[in-house]
């Protein structure tokens, strides 16, 4: 039985990750248009036409509104589950921050279909802490460790994973009602 590992896009992989990854997409909402995002890049949903990340910086500058990001709900997740656990995989689910999104409760909702199947982690990250922590599970499935040891094994690692990130500007945190106008333009 070999171990599968299950991310969503928010951990950043590449194209060219571990065999043993899978990558569900988030959705993001811009206005009336949504667009999967997946792989580093977001893909519209409606007709498959593709916003760079260039593009998605264009858009942010332009659009009146913030964009929105759906979680993967639990239909999903189980799915993912299903078809790993079907093919005679055990699975390690390492998902974004449950402090960010529902995504992790999704996958929780899920799991409970599969008991000692599948093994969910809050990777309490986002991004590239998200990442690290996908990337070990990685390393350990090339181990040959059990999905219940991984899962376990990250459990304690992601405590020693630190992510810090310098923001440009803070006018989307104003704008999204993150920090009020007086901390943006004292900020600023």
């Amino acid at each position: 039985m070999s171990v599968k590992i299950i991310t969503d896009s928010a951990s950043d992989l590449p194209a060219s990750r571990h065999p043993a990854i899978s990558v569900l997409p988030m959705t993001i909402t811009f206005g009336d248009r949504q667009y999967r995002f997946f792989e580093l890049k977001t893909v519209q949903i409606m007709d498959g036409e593709e916003l760079s990340n260039q593009r998605f910086y264009e858009l942010l500058i332009e659009s009146e509104q913030l964009p929105s990001t759906s979680q993967i709900g639990p239909a999903q997740f189980e799915e993912a589950f299903r078809a790993q656990v079907e093919e005679g995989h055990t699975v390690v689910a390492v998902i974004l921050s449950g402090k960010l999104s529902g995504t992790y409760q999704s996958a929780c909702i899920a799991a409970e279909e599969f008991p000692r199947q599948v093994f969910v982690v809050d990777s309490e990250n986002a991004a590239m802490g998200e990442r690290v922590l996908v990337e070990r599970a990685a390393q350990l499935v090339d181990q040959g460790l059990a999905a219940g040891e991984i899962a376990q094994r990250l459990e304690t690692e992601k405590k020693d994973i630190r992510l810090i990130a310098l923001l440009d500007t803070l006018e989307y945190l104003k704008r999204g009602g993150r920090i009020s106008k007086s901390a943006a333009a004292i900020g600023g």
